[in-house]
């Protein structure tokens, strides 16, 4: 399947697609163009648009893309998943909604990634996902014991 969202990515635009691979459609086929033409290319690619305004899958309320996606696909009920959301919307938004703490250090680590001269954003969701992989396995490790 194929999935479309705004060029240039950063937390919520590569948090989203490694979700989408891990827990939803691991044949993914993702595509990043400019804001303005995330409507027409994906009418025309047949693809899903996330993270952009005026779709199911983006941000509502205080809630961040990545949470829509918990919820559409039924993935809150998994606790690692869930803390996980809390900190990407914590990196992605003014934190206000969750308060976790480890959404700032997230945000500096994905604002970094944009400056490390990678050639585009599949390049950048090929070395960004260890980051989130990583994340998981902390937020797996902090909801065991819960």
């Amino acid at each position: 399947m194929k999935w479309i969202t705004r060029a240039r990515v950063k937390v919520d635009r590569v948090a989203c697609p490694w979700l989408i691979a891990k827990f939803i459609d691991p044949a993914a086929e993702f595509l990043f163009v400019p804001v303005e033409q995330v409507h027409e290319t994906a009418v025309r690619e047949g693809a899903t648009p996330f993270d952009c305004d005026g779709n199911e899958l983006g941000h509502h309320g205080g809630e961040c893309s990545f949470e829509a996606f918990l919820h559409k696909y039924d993935l809150m009920k998994n606790p690692a998943l869930a803390l996980m959301g809390c900190i990407v919307n914590g990196a992605d938004t003014d934190n206000s909604l969750h308060n976790q703490p480890e959404g700032p250090g997230l945000k500096a680590i994905a604002s970094g990634f944009r400056h490390l001269g990678f050639i585009d954003d599949h390049e950048i969701l090929k070395r960004e996902f260890i980051v989130y992989d990583a994340l998981y396995q902390y937020c797996r490790d902090k909801t065991q014991n819960v």
